[in-house]
This record gives C-alpha cells, sequence and structure tokens, in this order.
C-alpha cells in the first residue's frame, strides 16, 4: 500500500516527476522561458525526490513497489537497493545542471527543436529511474528500451546525413544486442531459475552450473550494449554526432551509466560472487574488459577531434567498472559503483567543456586549441579537473574510484588488471595531459576568442568540476552506499 510521503510514494514519484515534466514541456512549447522553467523545475523535483529516499537504504531498508503484473509472477516492480540508490542520485543531481547547461548550449548555437530536444531528455531520465531502481530482470529490461528509443532522436538531432547515419548505427547495435542476447538471456534465467527477480547471492545457484555459465553471462554481458564492451561499443563514437549535452547525457547521466550499471547489478544479483568465482569459464570477462581498457586509449591518442577522443576514452573508462565487477568480490563491486560515481562527474565536465570551446571559439579539433585556455581559463581549468580526474590524480574524484579498484586487483592478487590499470593510467595521461598543455601553454592561434560561452554553460561546466573535488574530500555517501552493496544489499 502507498501512503502519503512514503518510501512507495517516492519510488512511483521519480517516475512520474519526468513523467509530468514532458507534458509541461510539451504545453509550454511557445514559451520557451516558461518551457526551460519547466525542464528545471522537474530535474530539481526529481533530484528532491531521489534524495528523500537516501536515508532508508542507509538505514538499511529496501522499499518497494509493484504496479502491474506483466507476465505470471513477473511484475512491474520497483525496489530500491544501495547500487541503485547509487546510480538514481547520480542522475538526478546532474539533470538539473545538464538542464542549465542545456540552455545555454542550445540558445547559444540557435539549435532547431528546442522542445523536442527537452521532451526526449525527460523521457531518457524517466526511464534512467525506472531501471535505477528495477526490481527484476524484465522492469529492467522494458525501461533499458525505452531509453534507447528516447535518446535516438536526440542522436539524430541535427537530422543532417551524419547524423542520421549516426543514429542508425546507435539504434541499430543498441537494439540488436538487446533483443537478440539479453532477451534470451533473460527468459533463460527465468525458464531456470523460476524467477527473474533481483535477490541478494543471485538466483541462478543450484540452478545451474559449469560451462553453461560462461555461455549465460556472455550473453548478458554483450547483451547490455550500453556497457560499451569490444566489439559492441561502435555506437558510441557514432553517436558524437549529437549536440555536446546530448553527449553528456550519454556519456556520464543515462545510457552508458546504464549499461555499467546493469551489468554490475545483474553480476551481484542475477549470479551472485560467490556462484561466479566457483565456476569455471567466467573468469574471460576480466580479460575482455583489460582489453577494451587498453585499447580503446590507444585508439583515444589518435583522435583529434575532441569530442571523438572523449568518446574513446569513456570507453575504455566504462571497462574500469565491468573489469572491477568481473572480480567477483565485494572489494571489486566497492570499487565498481564508486568509479560509476567519479567517471560520471569528470566525463561531463569534459563533455561541457568541450561544448563550452565549441559554442564560443567554433572549435572542435585539439590541434586548433593553441591558448584556448588563456582566453575560456573557466572552461579550460574545468577541463584540467575533469582530465586529472580521468587519469587519477588526488584531489579528484577518480583517485578515490582508482584506489579501491586497485585496492579490489591487489586483494585478489590479480596481475593481470594491475597491469592494465598502469598501463591505462598512463596512456590517459598521454591523451589528456598534451591537451591542457596546448590550451594553457602555447600561443594562440591566428583565429581570435573572445571570451568564455555564456553563463549557464560556464556556471554547469564550473558546478561538475566542483563535484570531481567534492567526492575526492567528501566520499562518505558514496562509500557508504557502495560497502553495503558488498555486504548483500
Amino acid at each position: 500500500m502507498i501512503v502519503p510521503w512514503s518510501p512507495q510514494t517516492a519510488i512511483v514519484l521519480a517516475l512520474v516527476v519526468p513523467a509530468l515534466g514532458v507534458v509541461g514541456i510539451d504545453l509550454a512549447s511557445r514559451w520557451p522561458n516558461l518551457r526551460e522553467a519547466v525542464t528545471l523545475t522537474a530535474s530539481i523535483a526529481l533530484l528532491l525526490v531521489v534524495l528523500s529516499l537516501v536515508p532508508h537504504v542507509l538505514a538499511g531498508e529496501h522499499p518497494s513497489v509493484t504496479l502491474v503484473q506483466m507476465l505470471p509472477g513477473v511484475p512491474l516492480a520497483f525496489r530500491v537497493e544501495p547500487l541503485g540508490m547509487i546510480f538514481a542520485v547520480v542522475a538526478s543531481l546532474l539533470w538539473p545542471i545538464n538542464s542549465l547547461y542545456s540552455i545555454g548550449y542550445m540558445r547559444g548555437n540557435a539549435e532547431h527543436a528546442q522542445t523536442r530536444f527537452y521532451i526526449c531528455f525527460a523521457i531518457a531520465l524517466m526511464a534512467t529511474m525506472g531501471v535505477a531502481f528495477s526490481a527484476n530482470l524484465l522492469t529492467m529490461f522494458v525501461f533499458y528500451e525505452v531509453l534507447t528509443l528516447s535518446t535516438y532522436p536526440l542522436v539524430a538531432h541535427h537530422e543532417d546525413e551524419e547524423a542520421r547515419r549516426g543514429a542508425r548505427v546507435y539504434l541499430g547495435i543498441l537494439l540488436s544486442t538487446s533483443i537478440g542476447l539479453l532477451l534470451p538471456a533473460i527468459l533463460w534465467v527465468w525458464n531456470t531459475a523460476g524467477t527473474v527477480e533481483f535477490r541478494a547471492g543471485g538466483i541462478l545457484d543450484g540452478h545451474m552450473s559449469g560451462p553453461t555459465v560462461g555461455i549465460l553471462l556472455a550473453m548478458m554481458m554483450f547483451g547490455i550494449g550500453k556497457a560499451a564492451l569490444m566489439p559492441v561499443h561502435r555506437w558510441l563514437p557514432a553517436a558524437m554526432v549529437a549536440p555536446t549535452p546530448v553527449s553528456a547525457l550519454l556519456h556520464a547521466v543515462a545510457v552508458v551509466k546504464t549499461g555499467v550499471f546493469a551489468v554490475t547489478k545483474v553480476i551481484v544479483y542475477v549470479f551472485g560472487l560467490d556462484f561466479l568465482r566457483s565456476q569455471p569459464g567466467t573468469g574471460w570477462l576480466l580479460y575482455v574488459a583489460g582489453f577494451t581498457i587498453v585499447a580503446a586509449s590507444v585508439v583515444a591518442l589518435r583522435q583529434d577531434h575532441l569530442k571523438r577522443r572523449l568518446a574513446y576514452s569513456t570507453v575504455s573508462q566504462l571497462s574500469y567498472i565491468v573489469i572491477s565487477a568481473a572480480l567477483f568480490t565485494p572489494a571489486g563491486v566497492i570499487g565498481a559503483a564508486l568509479q560509476i560515481v567519479a567517471h560520471a562527474f569528470g566525463k561531463i565536465t569534459l563533455f561541457f567543456a568541450a561544448g563550452s570551446i565549441h559554442t564560443a571559439a567554433h572549435k572542435d579539433y585539439i590541434s586548433d586549441m593553441d591558448g584556448v585556455g588563456r582566453r575560456m581559463p573557466w572552461t579550460m581549468g574545468a577541463f584540467a579537473i575533469g582530465s586529472l580526474s580521468m587519469i587519477g590524480v588526488p584531489l579528484t574524484a577518480g583517485f578515490v574510484s582508482k584506489w579501491y579498484i586497485l585496492g579490489g586487483a591487489v586483494g585478489a592478487d590479480q596481475g593481470f588488471m594491475l597491469l592494465v590499470m598502469v598501463a591505462s593510467t598512463l596512456l590517459n595521461a598521454g591523451y589528456f595531459l598534451p591537451i591542457v598543455y596546448r590550451a594553457f601553454f602555447r600561443s594562440p592561434g591566428a583565429q581570435a576568442i573572445h571570451g568564455e560561452a555564456p553563463a549557464p554553460v560556464v556556471c554547469a561546466l564550473v558546478a561538475t568540476a566542483g563535484l570531481t573535488l567534492a567526492m575526492f574530500l567528501f566520499p562518505a555517501l558514496p562509500l557508504a552506499l557502495a560497502q553495503s552493496i558488498a555486504g548483500g544489499g
């Protein structure tokens, strides 16, 4: 039973608030100021709703609500556990900041179809909340697909041939992997275990063993295409044709985080850590993730287009989460959960900075960015903070997550993973630090740069850079939630 302002009410509101935002944005389409006020109001309201659930989860509660029966014994149901709480807080915290940024970016670049843009954004956040709070695999699958479909118009936003081609790749890979691999895997779990519910310790122990466990794991991991494991990663750089606020949504707020969140949730709550460690044929995931980390970093080194370099960086950094979860240990899960937060704050800052440079200076290629930092110190200062976080330098969020990931590798005696992390850190420095050096220590090019992007853009990227630093100084909340996951929450 749902009573006025209970945790169950908050769960329902986490879906209803973005949906009401869609209606309000559409009704206000003729009045841009009102439309954007509705967007900001909905995003702030969602954040407050999600934050109201945090004390309950920290107290060890797992509030749940069931809406309808989709199939016999498989309801459309939601349950808030620590991993989902982390993901929901990150997404809802970044939506209002991204909305502020979008206002400055969309107006500053005179983008068309802005109402459609804000509507699709709100639908995407509703789907993200559905994934974060899903109580079973089928509920997660439904909202996973809603997220894919709602972000397709955002990727195709510019409506030229390049945008349509990129959007086709985006949609084709994500739908083919989810329908061709993930959905059959869910049906296999249902047929084998008699349930698709997420449970602490998993649901497959005693129902499956041997090489078939590795096959099912592969179907799940590659079926969750949003995690961008190679070779199903091509949708991510293809989606860079979208406006920068969409790139930020794809890389930090919702889409890729849905992928790695789903990977971690399946490992913890469907297979179970102890079960996976006991089965042959499951160790391959560690090596696939390690290859993705290094290979994507090498490709990133060769990219002159800033957003493409950031895209391949995302492919690499996402697999930090996968490789940490693939240790199948509590320490690995803590590292994976913290990397979800750290990567979100750092990568959204980098994409915000890329869009700021595009808006103010119309520069998209790194080779054209000599002296940009002298004219745009706030933008490039934030970019520098985001870069240092991706590398894992102390005083940034990335140091916190990498510390726990490396601790998990040492505890599991995983030499291969340690080598991957060292190599990746050096590669990260190799493709981020030259951008910072070029921006601040080379003379400006012939093309004049008159100053910073519009104030909403700059305020947003400064805010996310601040969050990147704040996680190092105040890691207690994400760490407490991450430790609750590892403790069986």
